[in-house]
């Protein structure tokens, strides 16, 4: 088997979960701002929206097992999962809060106002990583994460949609981001309290977070009327099936990505990539599309950008102090082990 560097290894995780998202954005626009049918609706247009937001997630997560499943029998692993079903469990439900209170906030926030607020995710990951997932970080790395927050904020950020705002819809709009935040952390500093107890791959984190996932969207689906609602939908458009289908596929793939880059690099790491994913496609709509960039966002990609260098170049100090740690522990009980051994035979 071909031995890939780790340099390498981050950079396909990165590109493959930029590409595959890109496409998943695209078809979910498709799914959730299009419409299906010819029939006049309630506003006057024609054709129905689709509205139910669980039983999309529902789809995703369940597909999303499947596929892990299917990988793993591929792969015909002989290592066990060691991990405890708690981890999963709560991971799996702080996940799910982090995704539907970052989705309700769009109902008292504008768009950019939520893609500002959770630009600071990895800020959350990195403190709870520290506190409740006890890991450690250089002052390189705690600079140049928080260097990418401001980067991406001050590209993302556009005061004429944010002026908008009505009145009436601050405060709680906030309070959602704040608490979607908090959960991301939480997820993180579970994920690394997996990696530093059994250090699971990425199909089978995948496999687990996605089967507690599936499971408790399907209590919520079933409790509040929507699963029923929304095969009554599918059946009256079946052309919905399609869209769901690649939906379903990239939204495996990526999250595929996802999950090896969390195995292989951590949390922080992640929420760092796909923090930068959204800079990175806008970036791209400047380049190709030649759209115009007000000072201050060039001043913010030139952040992101040199943040993003120095962090490659510098920012491993912390994990690698770690892993000297752990090869020395694990030395010492190697060594303890064989003096145990002397010990019996003698």
């Amino acid at each position: 088997m071909i031995k890939i560097p780790e340099n390498s290894r981050f950079l396909i995780y990165s590109l493959s979960i930029f590409f595959c998202y890109f496409l998943f954005g695209i078809v979910q626009e498709k799914i959730t701002r299009g419409r299906y049918g010819d029939e006049p609706s309630k506003d006057g247009k024609k054709g129905e929206r689709f509205t139910y937001a669980l039983a999309l997630c529902w789809v995703q997560c369940f597909c999303n097992y499947i596929f892990a499943k299917g990988m793993l029998w591929a792969k015909q692993s002989k290592k066990e999962d060691q991990t405890h079903t708690g981890y999963y469990a709560v991971c799996a439900l702080t996940y799910l809060l982090a995704m539907v209170s970052s989705n309700m906030a769009l109902r008292w926030v504008p768009y950019p106002t939520q893609v500002v607020g959770k630009s600071a995710k990895p800020i959350p990951v990195m403190i709870l990583g520290v506190l409740v997932g006890r890991k450690s970080y250089s002052l390189i790395r705690y600079t140049c994460v928080t260097t990418i927050v401001v980067g991406v904020v001050l590209f993302m950020y556009k005061e004429s949609q944010i002026a908008h705002l009505p009145k009436e819809t601050t405060g709680l709009g906030e309070l959602l981001l704040f608490l979607s935040l908090a959960m991301d952390g939480l997820t993180g500093a579970v994920q690394e309290r997996m990696r530093a107890s059994s250090a699971p791959s990425g199909q089978q984190m995948m496999l687990a977070m996605n089967f507690w996932s599936t499971i408790m969207l399907s209590f919520a689906a079933i409790f509040t009327g929507e699963a029923k609602e929304f095969l009554n939908f599918a059946t009256r458009h079946p052309d919905l099936w399609g869209h769901l289908a690649m939906l379903a596929l990239l939204g495996a793939l990526g999250q595929l990505f996802i999950f090896l880059m969390v195995a292989s690099f951590g949390p922080l790491a992640c929420s760092v990539v796909t923090t930068t994913r959204k800079f990175f496609t806008v970036l791209c709509s400047v380049l190709f599309f030649g759209n115009v960039l007000i000072p201050r966002q060039w001043f913010g990609a030139i952040l992101v950008f040199a943040a993003l260098f120095f962090d490659m170049l510098y920012g491993k100090g912390s994990s690698g102090s770690n892993k000297k740690n752990e090869a020395a522990a694990a030395k010492k009980a190697e060594g303890d082990l064989v003096e145990d051994k002397k010990k019996l035979l003698s």
